[in-house]
């Protein structure tokens, strides 16, 4: 928000240097971004953030300034004297979309001279970045530039009808704006129109058509509140940006729309001349709701660790604009003004003490009594999760989102719906909510590729989106249910399957050393037959593994193999173990024997592990997966032979060869009754 420090005088006295003023308003949550001076001018740069629409005017700014020094503020009267015409008896005004525009007010001025607007007003517009145009238009942006509210002014001669019309745009509907460019409008959209076509899009911009121009003799002002989610859609939608849609994004002072339409009719007669017909035609509440704020004063000493008086912190909040409706020596209960909607809590009233009595009042020294946090199980598990990846050489990524509808189409083991799309395309393109983490990772491997990284280890914990799977929308029965947002663990490898599976093995260990991950055969198009599966845990299904196949590669561009896999975290988080176990160690030396089985084709080695695993019982300390050998002529058609090892350790005293040898026959004896297998001579 630029604001000209000569017009910001005609509202509060300032009698200190520039620098004083610049550095208060950022100790009060204006940021100074800069100064520059603009002829005999000073162009002052202020960071308002979101919560302050207030301060998008010289007034809200003028109104901190008082409140700092303990000024008066000086509002202009906003005074106009009307004709004889009735405005009714000239336009009318339908609102058919009242989600989209709450209010609406028209104001007509006949017989105006359209001109050049005067000096001080062309050199204040300059001093803020706009360029002057005729003065009425100049007069509508000084308006808005002085108080907030964004203003129209329409050719009252060239609307059909001479009415107005708010409705929502019909499908295929087009609109030339005033940068003579035509868009295609959608439903949604806030179309201010006359009795055949639109003339403005509510909050964005004017039209081309309705425009002031040097023949323009007849006015129609226009005032209005317009829906903030509507006008920031309808922007991004369109790439239709300008100064009245930022400020209607985040919102107007409904209440303060009539003094800002007298205002600009006051300085229409004023450099215009005219004649104003009598009355207002207003559509829609023009008033809200508020509720008061109770603030405890010993919140005051217990958040900001000083003590203030209760005369202070009346001064203050009145001062501010809010209403007193009781004060104790204990508490002050106030109504918020208009123009402060964002003071809905107790904090809020803190947070305005603070800043206007000073953050530096409070000593360095002061301090406030805290309570140490705690971090949630999901938050912990994430921890280890993210520990194990990066410990095994991986790197974590962050990838936006959403994805174009081809790239969202290559993996989605999760559900076959159609993935949710985005009103408005994050990227270009990029339209639809992921349904997998894997298409976007794989993206981010090629453009590694491209930049010549040797090392390309990714991984990602974001949520995905699958539609149609949550709640219904309570409050909105016609928006359909919420998707279901799972959290996901996803990562890229140039590693092998195995070394993949071991990653996740070991991500499973650090949670539970009890856990035992299962590989199920499954089958995708984006990977390699014989090299996927899918995980489960206790039966669940944990996520999917699997190389990409050579036209997945290709799909993504991709120079070298790659192993992804994508789990669920929900399993993990619920599974996990997080009080650490202690295991004592056995103090004898280990034992270890090879096995050499052949078993049919289709048998998996998981299946292998599990019966090996319940042959052990307390002597079998590890079990490990050597290679998988293929040969038709020696082991016969549709056979592999596995070749693993296994550890034994007895935990009461050294085990003996006779032992270890007799447990070995008993897993050769068990995997031949369960699986089929046989020892290779």
């Amino acid at each position: 928000m630029i604001i000209s420090w000569n017009w910001l005088k005609e509202y509060v006295a300032l009698d200190m240097p520039v620098e004083q003023v610049e550095m208060r308003l950022m100790m009060a949550g204006l940021n100074h971004e800069g100064t520059e001076r603009v002829g005999d001018d000073l162009a002052i740069d202020l960071e308002v953030t979101s919560n302050r629409p207030d301060c998008l005017g010289h007034l809200g700014v003028a109104r901190e300034v008082a409140v700092l020094w303990d000024q008066d503020l000086r509002i202009p009267a906003a005074s106009v004297a009307s004709g004889k015409t009735p405005v009714d008896k000239l336009t009318s005004v339908t609102v058919e979309c009242p989600q989209l525009c709450r209010c609406y007010t028209a104001r007509v001025i006949q017989g105006v001279n359209i001109g050049p607007s005067p000096d001080w007003l062309v050199d204040r517009l300059r001093t803020l970045g706009f360029a002057a145009i005729n003065n009425i238009v100049d007069i509508s942006n000084y308006v808005m530039m002085e108080c907030g509210q964004p203003l129209h002014t329409f050719d009252f001669a060239k609307l059909k009808g001479r009415k107005i019309i708010v409705r929502e745009a019909t499908p295929g509907e087009t609109f030339e704006a005033i940068d003579h460019k035509t868009y295609k409008l959608e439903p949604g959209m806030c179309v201010i129109a006359d009795a055949e076509k639109p003339v403005a899009l509510g909050g964005v911009m004017g039209g081309a058509y309705s425009e002031v121009s040097d023949a323009t003799t007849d006015l129609l002002i226009e005032a209005a509140d317009f829906d903030q989610l509507s006008v920031r859609t309808t922007a991004r939608r369109l790439g239709l940006h300008s100064p009245s849609s930022y400020r209607f994004e985040r919102d107007v002072d409904r209440e303060n729309i009539d003094w800002a339409s007298r205002r600009c009719c006051e300085l229409i007669f004023e450099f215009a001349g005219g004649e104003l017909a009598s009355g207002v035609v207003a559509v829609g509440d023009m008033h809200e709701r508020r509720q008061s704020v109770v603030l405890r004063l010993s919140q005051l000493k217990r958040i900001l660790g000083i003590e203030v008086s209760a005369d202070v912190v009346r001064r203050i909040l009145t001062s501010l604009g809010m209403e007193e409706q009781r004060a104790t020596d204990n508490e002050v209960e106030v109504l918020p003004p208009s123009w402060r909607r964002d003071l809905t809590r107790e904090i809020d009233l803190v947070e305005e003490v603070a800043r206007i009595h000073g953050y530096d009042k409070i000593p360095e020294d002061t301090r406030v009594p805290m309570s140490p946090s705690t971090r949630n199980r999901d938050d912990l598990v994430l921890d280890r999760v993210r520990h194990v990846m990066t410990a095994a050489g991986f790197d974590e990524a962050v990838t936006i989102s959403a994805t174009d509808v081809e790239t969202a189409a290559v993996f989605s083991p999760w559900t076959d719906a159609e993935p949710l799309q985005c009103g408005t395309p994050i990227l270009r393109r990029a339209d639809r909510l992921r349904r997998s983490l894997v298409p976007s990772l794989l993206s981010a491997r090629r453009t590694n590729e491209t930049l010549a990284n040797e090392t390309i280890e990714l991984f990602e914990i974001a949520k995905v989106y699958l539609p149609l799977t949550g709640q219904p929308i309570t409050d909105k029965p016609d928006a359909g249910p919420l998707p279901d947002e799972q959290l996901m663990l996803a990562l890229t490898s140039g590693r092998d399957f195995f070394a993949v599976k071991g990653v996740i093995e070991a991500i499973i260990r650090s949670l539970d050393p009890r856990l035992v991950l299962e590989a199920v055969d499954t089958r995708h198009d984006l990977l390699d037959p014989a090299c996927c599966c899918k995980l489960q845990l206790a039966g669940q299904t944990l996520g999917f593994l699997g190389a990409v196949c050579a036209a997945g590669l290709d799909r993504f561009d991709l120079r070298g193999s790659t192993t992804i896999a994508e789990i669920r975290l929900s399993n993990l988080i619920e599974a996990a173990e997080l009080i650490l176990q202690n295991v004592d160690r056995s103090p004898y030396p280990a034992v270890s024997r090879d096995l050499n089985i052949v078993l049919d084709e289709s048998i998996r080695w998981a299946e292998v592990a599990a019966v090996v695993q319940a042959c052990g019982e307390d002597l079998l300390e590890r079990i490990d997966y050597q290679d998988t050998y293929r040969d038709d002529a020696r082991l016969g058609k549709g056979k592999k032979s596995l070749l693993f090892s296994i550890l034994l350790r007895s935990r009461t005293g050294t085990l003996k060869r006779e032992e270890a040898d007799a447990l070995r026959d008993t897993i050769v004896a068990r995997l031949g009754k369960k699986l089929g297998g046989q020892l290779r001579a």
